[in-house]
């Protein structure tokens, strides 16, 4: 497993599709988020911008190899856990670029609630922050799962069922994203900060079913 990460790892790195998402979501953040406001809303607002960009990243690690290529890498351990570290891939880039943002939005933010009422801790905050990216990231990579090959063929299916799964994961009533980001914008207005360990727990649990249904269909299926 360790040899097929480190191929999905260089083989996204070298292609450098990952820079249009990459570039997205830093557009995204300098439009939405400035220095100065409080922590624990551009928290939320960083949370919530990552769940389409890890989504995106499945898409591109999954279209990332014509099927011969696929073929030779699923050779040696079989094509359900070559699957499975594409999935790994994007899901921990989405990972990465989240946890970045999120230390870099600690640092600039204000430790503070809305109307500068309540002083909020910086590494509590980045905590919370934290895990409510890693929700995100997770929901985004079961998401993309479940929006592309092996149980989408053709972009003019797989992309928009991306989009609207994406949606719809940030904005449902019960999305485990939806808890993560409220409770970070209503920590905001009082000062406390919240530790979401249920959504980060139901996150893991749906993108764990997500990525075993999409390995398991990958071992029936060519490309």
């Amino acid at each position: 497993m360790t040899a097929l990460l480190r191929y999905h790892a260089e083989l996204l790195l070298r292609s450098q599709r990952w820079l249009p998402p990459a570039i997205l979501y830093a557009a995204f953040l300098a439009v939405g988020v400035q220095g100065g406001q409080p922590v624990l809303d551009s928290l939320g607002y960083t949370a919530a911008g990552l769940l389409p960009v890890a989504a995106w990243l499945v898409r591109i690690c999954v279209t990332g190899e014509p099927p011969a290529a696929r073929a030779c890498a699923a050779a040696p351990r079989g094509p359900a856990r070559a699957h499975l570290a594409c999935l790994l891939t994007a899901l921990l880039a989405a990972a990465l670029l989240g946890t970045a943002a999120t230390a870099v939005l600690t640092l600039i933010s204000d430790p503070a609630s809305n109307g500068d009422r309540v002083p909020v801790s910086r590494p509590a905050a980045g905590a919370a922050g934290l895990a409510a990216v890693l929700v995100c990231a997770l929901l985004g990579a079961a998401v993309g799962a479940l929006t592309h090959w092996p149980l989408l063929r053709g972009a003019g299916r797989a992309v928009p069922a991306m989009l609207l799964g994406a949606l719809l994961a940030t904005v449902a009533a019960g999305s485990p994203a939806r808890a993560a980001v409220g409770d970070l914008v209503t920590g905001s207005q009082s000062g406390r900060v919240p530790v979401p360990l249920l959504p980060l727990a139901g996150a893991a649990l749906l993108t764990a079913a997500a990525f075993a249904l999409a390995c398991a269909l990958t071992a029936r299926r060519t490309p």
